[in-house]
C-alpha cells in the first residue's frame, strides 16, 4: 500500500478531526439516516473538544456522501475538511470519530485499499479502453488508445491481391498492438500500478503482452473475462481482477515478511536490514530509513504511545527522548499513527500481513530498512551515498 494520498495531512499542526463512517448500509434515498449518522459524528467530536468550525465542516461533508461506496474516512482542521477517502471495506456504526493530535490512519489498514494498484485494459484490434484501481475507490477510465481501423478484418480468399490484403490487416492488428502496449507502459509507469490485467480479444491480449516492456511482463495477467463490445456483462471482468489482485497482494505480503525474517540477522555480507519494535521503529523513522512498514492487524504496539512533534519525522518512543524531536511542545500519540504518517511522508510502502503470520513481527510492527543497521547499533549504519 503507498500512501502518497494521504499527502493533504502531512504538514498540517492539528489538532483532527477523523471520522470513519460506513455508508454500504444506507439506502440511496436515505437522507435522513445519513444525516443522523452525520450528527452523531459531529455529537462525538465535539465531546472531545474539538472546535464548533470543524464540527459543522465535518457534518457537512458526511452529510453529503457518495453512498456508493462502503464507507469514507474524513479528515478535518481548523473549520474545513481536507481530505475524504472511500472505503472499500465498512467501517463499523456508528461511526468511528476521534478528535486527536494526529490525524487518526491506523483504521485505513482495516477498512481501506490494501490491494495493488492496478490497471486493466479491454483491448480488440482496434484499441484499448483503459482502467486504473488504485489505493482506493473503484476502477476509473484513464485513456482510450484508438489503434488504425484499416483494413482490420480478413478474407476467405485465396488469390494474391486477397493474400495482400490479408498481410495489411495483420500489420494493422500488430501495429495496433504496438501502440497500445506503448500506453500501457506509460501508465503504469504514471499511476505506480504493481499489477496489469489484460482482458478482451484473446489474440490481440497475447499480441499486447509480448510487447510489453520486460518490467511490465512480469507483473502482468490475462483473463478470458471482458470485452470491449458494447453490452457486455463486466461483472465477471470485476470479479476476475478482484481475484488476481487479491493473489498479487498475498504474494506480495508473504514475500516482504520472508524478506524480513531473513533481515532481522546480520550476516558477513550485510548488516541488519529488518527491525521491529517500536523503539526501533521510530529511530529508523526518524532517520527516514524505512523502506517498507509492516503491520499485524491487532498487534498490542499498534495502540502503544509515542511522542510527536509537528513533521511527520518529529517522533520518539520516550517522552525523556524528546529533546531530539525538535519541536518544543510533543505530545502523546498512537505508535501505528504516528508511523503511518511518517511511511506516507517518506514514500515507503505499507505491507498489511496475513492474520496467520506466526505472531511476528514481535508486538504486530517491524520494518524493512533502505539501508541497514552494522554491528546490530541504530547508528551504526550509515547512509549510503545519493
Amino acid at each position: 500500500m503507498n500512501l502518497g494520498f494521504l499527502t493533504p495531512l502531512l504538514h498540517q499542526p492539528g489538532p483532527w478531526a477523523s471520522v470513519y463512517l460506513n455508508t454500504s448500509e444506507i439506502a440511496a434515498d436515505a437522507e435522513e439516516q445519513l444525516q443522523l449518522q452525520a450528527r452523531a459524528a459531529g455529537d462525538q467530536l465535539a465531546a472531545q473538544g474539538a472546535d464548533q468550525a470543524t464540527c459543522r465542516a465535518v457534518y457537512a461533508r458526511l452529510a453529503d456522501l457518495d453512498r456508493e461506496d462502503a464507507g469514507h474516512a474524513v479528515f478535518a482542521t481548523e473549520g474545513r475538511v481536507v481530505l475524504d477517502v472511500p472505503l472499500t471495506a465498512p467501517p463499523p456504526s456508528p461511526p468511528i470519530s476521534e478528535w486527536s493530535r494526529l490525524p487518526r490512519l491506523g483504521p485505513m489498514l482495516d477498512f481501506g485499499e490494501r490491494r495493488p494498484p492496478t490497471l486493466i485494459a479491454l483491448v480488440d484490434r482496434k484499441g484499448a479502453d483503459i482502467r486504473f484501481q488504485g489505493s482506493h475507490g473503484r476502477a476509473r477510465p484513464v485513456a482510450e488508445v484508438r489503434g488504425r481501423d484499416w483494413p482490420i478484418h480478413r478474407t476467405g480468399k485465396a488469390d494474391w491481391s486477397e493474400r495482400h490484403f490479408q498481410l495489411s490487416v495483420e500489420n494493422t492488428w500488430e501495429e495496433n498492438a504496438g501502440l497500445i502496449a506503448e500506453a500501457l507502459a506509460d501508465d503504469a509507469a504514471r499511476k505506480g500500478a504493481e499489477l496489469l490485467v489484460l482482458a478482451g480479444d484473446a489474440r490481440e491480449r497475447r499480441a499486447v503482452h509480448d510487447r510489453l516492456p520486460q518490467s511490465l511482463r512480469a507483473i502482468t495477467v490475462e483473463t478470458e473475462h471482458g470485452a470491449r463490445a458494447a453490452g457486455s456483462d463486466p461483472g465477471m471482468l470485476v470479479e476476475s481482477v478482484a481475484d488476481e489482485r487479491v493473489r498479487t497482494g498475498e504474494r506480495h505480503a508473504a514475500d516482504r515478511l520472508d524478506r524480513f525474517l531473513a533481515g532481522r540477522v546480520a550476516t558477513d555480507e550485510r548488516g541488519v536490514d529488518a527491525v521491529e519494535g517500536v523503539p526501533a521503529l521510530v529511530d529508523a523513522a526518524r532517520e527516514h530509513r524505512i523502506d517498507t512498514l509492516l503491520v499485524r492487524l491487532g498487534g498490542p504496539d499498534l495502540h502503544r504511545d509515542v511522542w510527536v512533534g509537528d513533521e511527520p519525522d518529529q517522533l520518539s518512543a520516550r517522552r525523556s527522548d524528546s529533546q531530539y524531536l525538535g519541536d518544543p511542545s510533543p505530545v502523546a500519540a498512537r505508535a501505528d499513527d504516528a508511523l503511518l504518517r511518517s511511511a506516507a511522508a517518506t514514500d515507503a510502502e505499507v505491507v498489511v500481513l496475513l492474520e496467520d503470520s506466526a505472531e511476528l513481527p514481535a508486538g504486530g510492527m517491524g520494518a524493512l530498512l533502505r539501508w541497514p543497521y552494522r554491528d546490530g547499533v541504530p547508528d551504526g549504519g550509515h547512509r549510503p551515498p545519493g
